[in-house]
C-alpha cells in the first residue's frame, strides 16, 4: 500500500522544452558540452559552484556571448505551469492521505526563474503542498545517484514498498526502482501525472 508520493519537478508539473537550451546555445557558439562543461554542470545542479562561478565559466569559454545571454540560453528550458496540475497538488495536499515529496535535479538559476515567472505567492503555495521540497542544489546530491534516493528515504523515515516515485526521466526510475521503491516514468506528452491514480490504480 502505497503511503508516500515522491514527485520530480520539471516535466512533471512544470513543462519544459528539454532541447531549447541547446537550442540557444548553439545560437552562441556553443555546439556540443565538453566533458568539462558536464562536469561543471552537475556540480552547479549539486550546488558545488556558484551561479557566479558557473556563468563565469561558461563566459571565460564563449566570451562573445554576454552573461544575460547565457543565462537565459540555461533557462529557456523552463515553460508554463498548467493550472489543472496545481489544482491537482492542491487538492491532493489536501486531502492528507498520502505524504508528499519534491525531489529534483535543479539548480539556483532555474529556481529563481521559477519564482520570478509564478511569481513567490504561488511558488509558495506550490512549495507548501509538500512535506519536503528537496532541490539538488540545496541537498548536494543528485539524481540518478543511489545517495539522493537512500537520503530522502532514512530522512523521513519511508519504507521503499510504501513510496512512489515518479520521474520523467528512465535513468532516474531506474535506481529508485533497484531499491525497492515502486515507479511511474512518466512520458510527458502522453501522461499526466492528474493521471496517477488511475494509471497505477493498482498501487494504490
Amino acid at each position: 500500500m502505497i503511503k508516500n508520493i515522491i514527485f520530480d519537478y520539471g516535466d512533471i508539473f512544470i513543462n519544459l522544452d528539454k532541447t531549447a537550451t541547446n537550442r540557444e546555445l548553439l545560437q552562441l557558439g556553443i555546439s556540443d558540452f565538453t566533458p568539462e562543461m558536464i562536469s561543471k554542470n552537475q556540480a552547479y545542479e549539486k550546488g558545488l559552484i556558484t551561479t557566479d562561478e558557473f556563468v563565469d565559466f561558461y563566459h571565460t569559454q564563449f566570451p562573445k556571448a554576454t552573461k544575460n545571454q547565457l543565462i537565459d540560453a540555461w533557462n529557456a528550458i523552463l515553460l508554463d505551469f498548467p493550472k489543472h496540475r496545481m489544482e491537482f497538488i492542491k487538492n491532493l495536499a489536501k486531502d492528507n492521505n498520502y505524504r508528499l515529496f519534491i525531489l529534483s535535479n535543479t539548480n539556483d538559476l532555474h529556481i529563481s526563474w521559477i519564482q520570478q515567472d509564478w511569481g513567490m505567492e504561488l511558488y509558495t503555495e506550490f512549495k507548501n503542498c509538500f512535506e519536503q521540497f528537496y532541490l539538488s542544489h540545496e541537498i548536494h546530491l543528485r539524481k540518478p545517484d543511489a545517495n539522493i534516493y537512500e537520503f530522502v528515504l532514512q530522512q523521513n523515515n519511508l519504507q521503499p514498498e510504501e513510496t512512489i516515485f515518479i520521474d520523467d526521466t528512465k535513468e532516474n526510475t531506474e535506481t529508485a526502482a533497484s531499491l525497492g521503491i515502486h515507479t511511474w516514468n512518466l512520458i510527458p506528452g502522453k501522461e499526466d501525472i492528474v493521471d496517477l491514480f488511475t494509471h497505477k490504480k493498482l498501487l494504490f
